[in-house]
């Protein structure tokens, strides 16, 4: 049947054919679009492959997700005695797979799971009844089934699959590629004939999967190239055997393009049950359709030192996070950590996650880039359990806008000839490593209270206590600087997004306490709830030095108002600007 008179009143079928010696595919098919991801909205149905190798030993490679789970099991049992099966081989596990496994486990209890060291922590979490049952391998491990077929397994661990495993036949030279090399189509072609038709189908497929993980895509292409593969079998699509070396050279320049592309995003994510994995995928066919080069990380695997050099030379940045026990994963904090030191302010940047019953490690990801004085390219993306249709568009839409809002940046500053924090004058860049607590300096005007934001303090003296506080002209110097003068420090705590009520100016009519929480110091200025930290002080002494006035005051009363958390501190690149 023609790609072009397929219909969704086909039923869903299970294709079984033979494609080498001793070895069977077993195509669940579909003609309608299979869930609801971007990868699949090309509405061209597509085939879950799974092969079976019946030597002197039995071995199943990849048996579908639930979506098949019954279909695929009655034809399998047409063609196996399911009590001589030996291995089952996992390209991959993920809940659907796993849905699957479980019931085909409970028909062959004498059988061994073969797949990736970190599949097999992963099945091992959820089934621990299974452990006796699973086999880790390395890449360059093999597996005797006699005949003549010996398998050799290569780990091709990637962002989204960190599991990732190919499976490699030397009888029949077909080598087992899962995610590689498969495309959403369905169809009784089996193998790839009409290579040149499959043309739109497989780059599509490549941009939405692996364009985001192309370095590491490469990386799996070098491990793949030395085996001499007559065939690939993918997990997804055609059979690939009339243009192997085609589509390898496909791959190969789709990976250099994306990565030539002008500008450049890093995508920081983890996913405890991947719906957080599901709208990074979506973010970044936004951006990759707007021609920018992403670069996606999944923080679970990725060491400090990587993440520090990707948020060093990119050019925006991404961080999406779901909630688990109303915290960020460990991993993403981290990765916020380096972030937040090593990270340019004039630097692109969203947030996104996933929840189930709470959202905090958002808001944390939002408050802190914020806090940080961060401009984010799209609004922040919150999205309780599975996104929908709409939610996943809406996500492409955010990858686009970002793009967008990357460019304008981008031209911005070229065409105004901003000086690029690489060629701010080096005594500059030194004075900016100067780091203070970030502060709101709250005083009062007769009936009119006023704040403003301030990381110029440091304590002066111990007994009395005191501090030091650089003050300008148009931050309420003026309130400030006779002895008898009083104010009151709020100190701000890491990670609440306080500081976006107050700027680093006064301005006449503003009322920044509107939408705070607020009591009344014994001097008559304001505390700020949120802080983390306050100090009533009244003025001592000034000094006019240059263009600020340097103040000295004694500390009358201080509280701590949160014992858990630390200071939100302020870093600069240079030392001319705030």
């Amino acid at each position: 049947m023609s790609a072009n008179t397929l219909t969704t009143s086909h039923p869903r079928d299970v294709q079984v054919a033979e494609i080498g010696k001793n070895t069977l595919i077993l195509r669940s098919r579909t003609w309608d679009r299979l869930k609801f991801e971007v990868e699949y909205s090309r509405q061209r149905g597509t085939t879950a492959n799974s092969y079976l190798i019946q030597a002197d030993k039995k071995a199943l490679i990849d048996p579908p997700g639930e979506s098949f789970t019954e279909i695929y099991l009655q034809q399998l049992a047409q063609h196996l005695d399911f009590t001589t099966l030996d291995y089952i081989v996992l390209g991959h596990v993920n809940p659907n797979r796993r849905a699957t496994l479980q019931v085909l486990l409970s028909q062959v209890p004498q059988v061994t799971l073969i797949c990736s060291r970190p599949a097999a922590n992963a099945l091992k979490t959820a089934f621990p009844e299974w452990e006796s049952r699973i086999q880790a391998v390395r890449s360059g491990d093999t597996l005797d089934l006699g005949q003549g077929h010996d398998l050799s397994f290569i780990t091709v661990p990637t962002p989204r699959w960190a599991d990732g495993l190919c499976t490699y036949d030397t009888a029949t030279k077909i080598l087992y590629t899962d995610k590689l090399f498969g495309a959403h189509i369905c169809e009784d072609t089996l193998f790839d004939e009409d290579w040149k038709g499959l043309d739109a189908e497989r780059r599509y497929y490549f941009e939405c999967l692996h364009a985001p993980q192309a370095k590491q895509v490469e990386v799996a292409l070098d491990k793949i190239s030395v085996l001499g593969a007559r065939c690939y079998a993918p997990a997804h699509g055609p059979v690939v055997r009339y243009s192997l070396s085609r589509f390898t050279y496909d791959y190969r320049q789709w990976c250099q393009g994306q990565k030539s592309q002008e500008l450049r995003v890093a995508l920081f994510y983890a996913s405890a049950y991947g719906n957080t994995a599901i709208l990074a995928n979506a973010i970044a066919q936004g951006l990759i359709q707007n021609a920018i080069n992403v670069e996606s990380i999944n923080c679970e695997l990725a060491d400090s030192a990587e993440i520090n050099r990707i948020v060093e030379t990119c050019d925006g940045f991404i961080i999406g996070s779901p909630t688990l026990g109303g915290h960020a994963p460990t991993q993403i904090q981290t990765a916020l950590g380096i972030v937040l030191s090593a990270t340019a302010k004039t630097k692109l940047a969203g947030v996104f996650g996933s929840y189930g019953w709470s959202g905090e490690a958002i808001d944390l990801l939002e408050s802190k880039l914020k806090d940080a004085n961060y401009q984010l390219g799209f609004e922040t993306i919150r999205v309780r359990f599975s996104p929908t249709p709409e939610i996943l568009q809406q996500c492409q839409e955010a990858g686009a806008s970002f793009a967008q809002n990357l460019k304008k940046t981008k031209k911005l500053r070229s065409s105004r000839h901003i000086v690029t924090e690489a060629h701010v004058d080096r005594t500059e860049q030194a004075v900016g490593r100067i780091i203070g607590s970030l502060c709101v300096v709250t005083t009062r005007d007769q009936e009119t209270h006023k704040g403003v934001l301030t990381s110029w303090v440091s304590q002066a003296t111990f007994n009395p206590p005191g501090i030091m506080i650089a003050i300008a002209n148009e931050q309420n110097a003026d309130l400030m600087h006779h002895p008898g003068d009083n104010f009151v420090l709020n100190i701000l705590k890491e990670g609440r997004n306080v500081r976006r009520y107050f700027s680093r100016h006064s301005t006449l009519g503003d009322n920044p306490f509107a939408n705070l929480a607020t009591k009344t110091a014994l001097n008559g200025c304001l505390i700020l709830n949120e802080a983390l930290a306050y100090l009533e002080c009244t003025v001592q002494n000034q000094l006019e030095c240059g263009d600020r006035w340097l103040i000295y005051a004694v500390i009358n009363h201080g509280e701590v108002l949160e014992n858990e958390g630390v200071t939100a501190l302020e870093h600069r690149k240079s030392g001319s600007y705030y």
